[in-house]
């Protein structure tokens, strides 16, 4: 008897298991369900489970902006296109785009014949110059003591100042083609020239190789120095009246697919472009960390914040876009045990920190609660 009584009570455990599973599975699957009209009923428990949200439209402080375009740069003094002060051809350059330079750091070594030549012309005006000082110096004093003529006098001292003119002239160009005089004095002449780093930066372009021949007026790389990386934007004259120093920009890199990177506006030029009827504006940035990410050249869209407005606004998620068109969920009734929606359609405008303006909420009742979490898995489905 007290088996039988065992099995019993197991069999009813069991029922009552595959029961409680039953009931589970159908409060699971349990979903919105939708009338002919258009209305949407859900449960409270429905509501709760999916953690939905109801709210009013509220008034909001949204941004009056002016939208504009322009790109990454760096101040004049930042960028650097080295060339040389002589031809030659190209014996040296150990660098590739992308290497980081320090002001003054080697990088590229001409060679050329006429290096030696000027060296040479350069030591004969030397001698040259101490010869004709010395003759000078002697007819001056000879000119004193009325022993030579004031003819004799003005001939050796023209001849001195026209060499000395000379000598000075070949010591420059040796020291701007980085030949110390010094060393070419002590008879040390070289082939070759060095160019050095006249900023600290970054190589963007690399224009020459090993064996080219350039000439004076070639451009053989650039260096960027990024540190003060900006924005360079480019305002219409009809909104420049409106740009103020200190004003708010947003900007994003469209080709980059970046988020909104905050900035400040810190000069407004004075002067307006003939062909685009638009003045620059300078820009910094607010958080420096995230220019490392840029470079320059990059294009940006911008819109720069010159004042504020109220207007009535409702949280961006709570609008859905479907077919071309935007709804939301109005509570249209509420019952003991559900909610009840109706979707309307919304008039959406400018969007910000989450808040989007509904430019028709006037269709709308002061104490309309809307559905402001959630709404999406309503409407589509």
């Amino acid at each position: 008897m007290t088996n039988i009584l065992k099995s019993i009570f197991i069999l009813v455990a069991v029922l009552f298991m595959f029961s409680c599973g039953d009931s589970e599975k159908e409060n699971s699957e349990e979903s919105a369900t939708s009338s002919s009209d258009g209305r949407i009923q859900l449960s409270f428990a429905q509501f709760e489970g999916s953690d939905m949200e109801l709210g009013k439209i509220e008034e909001n402080s949204f941004p009056v902006t002016i939208e504009t375009t322009g790109m990454i740069d760096v101040p004049p003094e930042n960028k650097a296109m080295v060339s040389s002060f002589a031809d030659g051809y190209v014996r040296e350059t150990p660098l590739l785009i992308g290497d980081e330079v320090k002001k003054g750091q080697f990088l590229v070594s001409l060679e050329n014949p006429d290096y030696v030549q000027m060296q040479q012309d350069y030591l004969d005006a030397m001698q040259q110059m101490n010869y004709l000082k010395s003759e000078y110096q002697r007819q001056k004093t000879l000119l004193e003591e009325k022993i030579t003529s004031e003819r004799n006098f003005l001939r050796a001292e023209s001849e001195y100042k026209r060499n000395l003119a000379k000598y000075q002239a070949l010591r420059k160009k040796l020291q701007m083609l980085n030949l110390n005089p010094e060393t070419v004095e002590n008879g040390n002449i070289s082939s070759t020239i060095r160019i050095y780093a006249p900023i600290s930066g970054s190589i963007t372009e690399m224009k020459i190789n090993n064996g080219m021949y350039v000439s004076a007026a070639d451009e053989l790389m650039q260096i960027i120095d990024r540190d003060h990386l900006h924005i360079e934007l480019n305002v219409f004259e009809k909104d420049v009246i409106k740009i103020k120093k200190g004003q708010d920009i947003r900007f994003s890199i469209p080709e980059a697919n970046t988020d909104t990177i905050k900035g400040e506006v810190h000069l407004v030029g004075t002067s307006i472009s003939e062909e685009k009827r638009t003045v620059k504006v300078h820009g910094h940035f607010k958080d420096e960390q995230k220019k490392n990410s840029l470079a320059t050249g990059m294009f940006v869209e911008a819109e720069i914040i010159t004042d504020k407005r109220k207007a009535k606004a409702l949280p961006a998620e709570s609008i859905v876009s479907l077919d071309n068109t935007n709804y939301v969920l109005v509570l249209d009734t509420k019952t003991d045990s559900n909610y009840i929606f109706k979707r309307r359609e919304v008039l959406p405008g400018d969007t910000f920190n989450g808040f989007t303006i509904i430019k028709n909420s006037a269709d709308f009742n002061q104490d309309t609660q809307f559905l402001t979490k959630g709404a999406f898995t309503l409407i589509t489905e």
